[in-house]
């Protein structure tokens, strides 16, 4: 895998994507440690999409604990059934939020953050072992397509165990 990602400029955002996995999926495959995947993930995404924040939460007991992610400084813990992330979690479903004020009980790591995607990553056996977040600082940067996608690169991560 180069290290450098080739994307063409100005093309629709699926278009972006479809670009993007096959080299995702690339820069993963021959790498066995679930952090470092996140970690390259959670860069690659950030660098072409140009996210607020983009990132993972492990589930470690009965909550998400915060994993490799890129942007300012996050929230570490989040409960089960709490928050954006923690009800994704719990309901097992991507969550996409055009406008964080309006989704209850949503957690404010960033007031910079407006709209997010929360998108559950599951294990061989089909339980939530983490969720990929992603949040805009515009209203108008998140959609249907992102989920989508989002969920397409996150069976790309899912481990062994």
């Amino acid at each position: 895998m180069s290290e450098t990602l080739l994307i063409t400029p100005n093309q629709p955002k699926a278009d972006v994507y479809q670009e993007l996995l096959p080299q995702l999926k690339s820069l993963v495959e021959n790498e066995t440690d679930l952090i470092a995947n996140m970690a390259n993930i959670s860069s690659a995404l950030k660098e072409v999409f140009s996210w607020w924040w983009v990132g993972f939460y492990l589930v470690k007991g009965n909550e998400l604990v915060l994993g490799p992610f890129q942007g300012p400084i996050a929230c570490t813990r989040i409960g089960f059934g709490k928050g954006v992330c923690g009800t994704a979690w719990k309901e097992k479903r991507s969550i996409l939020v055009p406008n964080v004020n309006e989704f209850p009980g949503h957690i404010a790591c960033s007031s910079a953050s407006v709209s997010e995607i929360v998108v559950p990553i599951f294990d061989k056996s089909s339980e939530v072992f983490a969720v990929l977040d992603v949040d805009s600082e515009r209203f108008d940067m998140l959609d249907e397509v992102d989920v989508e996608w989002l969920e397409k690169i996150g069976k790309i991560i899912t481990p062994d165990f």
